[in-house]
């Protein structure tokens, strides 16, 4: 405000507010400052009265009640010291508006954040509910899914969700698999079977890293939800099964369909037994010497060059960290 005055002086305030890009009234308001007095209104309470309000509701008679049951309770006996709503002010002036009861605070889960540049590095395992032949019946189907591959490596369907049988069917799953240990990771969502101590034990001693989602976080177990509505999915998915026996039939020729024949968007149209037992890249070079061929045929129908399949994803995750933002160059003013 200084450089203002002093160019006013010679070429006028209008002159110097606008060269300087200063609001006029800022200029007059630093010439002319205003003490502003707070205004008390007249309908405020005073500090006397406020002080009777507090001891009030603080008093042995209303500490265990509301504001409004304390001004409820008050009017009926014919005596009005405030409203509800200026009982609430007084309080939180005195910083004495809280919860009663002592609330749950859960922890912060940190986002489980997996890779899996092979087969057999990272799995992924769920429980789903089939509906059985009357209401209220189920059957339990059981999928572990090899995150890289999306090759299902093992399932069952049973009539119950127990850790005993979840422990069953890992360790069976991984002796098939010849997992040795500190190779693999599996990662469930926190179903009782998931995080039950049985399986963890089991994973401990088979050397397996367990890995969980987060409370009530789907997204966190994405494959094998996307394998069960694939699932759900088919044309010849029933309503109900008519048993148990009936469930596991059509289970088996679905998972030999997935894993054999099913051409999977996600692995460049592989089928998972492709990419899980290593014969992707024989496959992909086949279909390059086929796009070669039609090139040659018709190289006006592929308008960008020459085609290529493809590429298999070189790696998978589950939650993908978020990329480091990049320093940004300071920007010199215009």
């Amino acid at each position: 405000m200084q450089a203002v005055e002093q160019l006013a002086q010679t070429i006028g305030v209008q002159a110097a507010c606008a060269v300087l890009a200063v609001p006029r009234s800022s200029l007059y308001r630093l010439r002319h400052p205003k003490t502003i007095i707070p205004s008390v209104s007249p309908r405020a309470l005073s500090q006397a009265e406020k002080e009777k309000v507090r001891l009030e509701l603080n008093s042995e008679r209303f500490q265990d009640c509301a504001p409004r049951e304390v001004y409820a309770t008050l009017i009926d006996e014919g005596q009005y010291l405030c409203s509800w709503r200026s009982m609430y002010r007084i309080l939180d002036e005195n910083q004495e508006v809280r919860e009663r009861r002592n609330q749950l605070h859960h922890p912060n889960y940190v986002k489980p954040e997996l890779l899996a540049t092979g087969p057999n590095q990272l799995w992924s395992w769920d429980i789903t509910k089939l509906l059985g032949p009357a209401k209220w019946t189920y059957y339990y189907l059981y999928t572990i899914l090899d995150v890289f591959s999306r090759y299902v490596v093992g399932w069952m369907i049973a009539e119950c969700e127990t850790a005993t049988l979840a422990q069953e069917l890992i360790s069976e799953t991984c002796a098939r698999q010849d997992i040795q240990p500190a190779q693999l990771t599996i990662h469930a969502d926190r179903g009782s079977s998931m995080t039950s101590k049985p399986v963890a034990l089991l994973m401990a001693d088979l050397g397996v890293t367990k890995s969980h989602s987060r409370p009530h976080v789907s997204n966190d177990n994405p494959y094998s939800e996307a394998q069960f509505k694939t699932l759900k999915y088919r044309p010849d998915y029933p309503c109900r099964f008519g048993c148990l026996a009936d469930a596991r039939a059509w289970a088996k020729l679905f998972f030999s369909w997935y894993n054999q024949n099913h051409h999977h968007t996600g692995l460049a149209l592989l089928t998972p037994a492709e990419v899980h037992f290593h014969r992707a890249e024989a496959v992909l070079q086949k279909r390059q010497a086929v796009l070669k061929a039609a090139y040659q045929k018709n190289p006006q129908r592929f308008v960008k060059g020459f085609p290529a399949p493809e590429p298999l994803p070189k790696a998978v995750w589950i939650n993908p960290p978020k990329p480091a933002l990049l320093p940004q160059e300071p920007r010199l003013p215009s």
